[in-house]
């Protein structure tokens, strides 16, 4: 297929637009690994997902009822390169990260940028609170953008004229981002519909784009057929997300505002008028569908009440247009540096605020000086302590092990042998399980998310560790004696953490006929 694309002349070619992308990724890495290494050093522990991941790993299954299958493999591979060290887990995010920085760079190259605008839309990545973050720990969202943005950048050499051979590698990122998260598919529908809007619908009615789907739909597949097996519990996992209100539910301009936060509020100097530039210039008539396919997912998540953070793995695009709009305007190369500058100064002013870099007391002083902190900044329905969510939950889960295992100690040989233990979360059940590895605890169950189809392991109720916030009132109605062994109030972590641990004997019905009611998809 001929070229058809008109884009910004550029002298800059793809040897040195990797070369500096490159610089960039390492960069990235450097700052993450360090960072990690930091926090660990400051005394903040694993979050709360990565022992639930952990547990998926060790558990490796096609799918879980809240993900994908891709970052149980990733902490898998984790823990068997770099054993149970927190910088060693959070390796691959790091990775993932480093990847995204390079993927932007190569966006804004493939958009006409040169040199500068390379730099100011990775500069833009670099200091966005939300990769910083999500970078940071263990999770299926740092390899989100990698996926998605994989996909783009093939799919801006087919606009350009490139061989039709690149819908392969858009169908290799778009399997393996279906792995990865579901998500996925709302990208991939709003790509395709910008593509339809557009001169560039063309680009789908060829063979390649058919082998591109069939591709895609191989390399999800084995997930596809264990939700069947499962009875789509992904499905139920979503829809009660939106029916109970676990997260909050913005409005548009507050999930617009949400965005414009989560990225750095100077970056929407970047991002937005790369989104414009996509849309109406002249040189970017041939990428108008890219801005079609932002506007398209946004308004899904907006009408699906989707969490503001879905939109963030969409932004790299949108950050290398905005290089190559601001390289257009008259002594662009000038604006870039001082853009870039203002850039690297003020996202090292509120980094703390995505990585926990300071130690809780000073992080707190940190932010009440600067004025960081709002309510905007939390996602869940649920009341955050001193700290937010995703600082809080760091905290009391060794303490959590602790006083389970002194309860369990306390156990007779004859009670040990048929005791469970049971947590009301993922975070509570998994933290049990790895960090109380060392004291040969048995096997912590929940009825939270996949804890429910791991089951209750053979567990009768016969005699029980209950990790709970019910009165012994409450736990009477289902066991004939309750005793208080113990209790967890850390004073940082979420306010429903503060919980008490009982040790309860004889329940009223067998624990395992009666598992179905533990369920909880949430």
């Amino acid at each position: 297929m001929a070229a058809t694309a008109v884009l910004p002349a550029t002298k800059t070619t793809l040897r040195t637009a990797v070369d500096l992308a490159a610089v960039f990724a390492l960069l990235k890495l450097a700052i993450q690994v360090g960072a990690t290494a930091w926090t660990v050093h400051l005394g903040w522990g694993y979050f709360r997902d990565e022992f639930y991941y952990i547990m998926c790993g060790r558990l490796l299954a096609w799918g879980y009822v809240d993900q994908g299958p891709m970052v149980a493999l990733q902490a898998r591979l984790g823990l068997a390169l770099f054993g149970k060290s927190i910088v060693g887990i959070r390796m691959f995010a790091a990775l993932a990260g480093a990847a995204k920085v390079f993927l932007t760079g190569l966006l804004a190259w493939s958009l006409g940028g040169r040199r500068a605008a390379q730099a100011l839309a990775m500069t833009a990545v670099l200091v966005a609170p939300c990769y910083m973050g999500l970078d940071s720990f263990l999770s299926m969202n740092a390899f989100e953008p990698v996926f998605w943005m994989g996909a783009m950048l093939a799919a801006i050499l087919l606009a350009r004229g490139e061989s039709l051979r690149w819908w392969l590698f858009v169908g290799l990122c778009a399997g393996l981002g279906l792995e990865n998260k579901p998500s996925m598919t709302f990208y991939l529908v709003a790509l395709i519909v910008g593509m339809l809007l557009t001169p560039q619908r063309r680009l789908l009615f060829n063979r390649w784009f058919a082998a591109a789907s069939g591709l895609t739909v191989l390399l999800a597949l084995p997930n596809l057929i264990w939700q069947v097996q499962n009875h789509w519990p992904t499905m139920e996992f979503l829809h009660n997300d939106a029916v109970f209100g676990k997260n909050i539910h913005l409005s548009p301009p507050a999930f617009l505002l949400q965005q414009i936060l989560a990225l750095h509020p100077l970056n929407v100097l970047v991002w937005l008028p790369g989104l414009v530039w996509l849309l109406i210039h002249r040189d970017a008539r041939t990428m108008r569908w890219i801005g079609i396919c932002y506007l398209v997912f946004l308004g899904t998540m907006m009408a699906l009440h989707g969490k503001d953070y879905y939109l963030v793995p969409i932004y790299p695009v949108l950050f290398a247009a905005g290089g190559v709009a601001w390289q257009q305007l008259r002594n662009g190369s000038r604006y870039i540096t001082v853009m870039a500058g203002a850039l690297l100064v003020t996202g090292a002013i509120i980094f703390p605020m995505a990585v926990p870099v300071l130690r809780p007391e000073p992080w707190m002083h940190y932010t009440q000086t600067l004025h960081l902190v709002s309510k905007t900044d939390q996602r869940e329905s649920a009341d955050s302590g001193p700290l937010p969510q995703f600082y809080a939950d760091r905290f009391g889960w060794q303490e959590l092990t602790d006083k389970v295992a002194t309860a369990y100690r306390s156990l007779s040989p004859a009670d040990q042998a048929r005791a469970g233990i049971y947590g009301p979360n993922y975070g509570d059940a998994s933290s049990i399980n790895f960090l109380g590895e060392s004291y040969h605890l048995p096997f912590a169950i929940s009825g939270h998310n996949n804890y429910y189809l791991w089951g209750p392991h053979g567990y009768t109720g016969e005699v029980m560790i209950l990790v709970s916030s019910d009165s012994p009132e409450d736990l009477r109605e289902f066991y004939r004696s309750v005793e208080v062994a113990g209790r967890v109030d850390h004073p940082y972590s979420m306010p429903y953490e503060h919980r008490t641990i009982y040790i309860a004997r004889g329940r009223k019905i067998n624990l395992t006929a009666d598992w179905p009611q533990f369920k909880h998809f949430e």
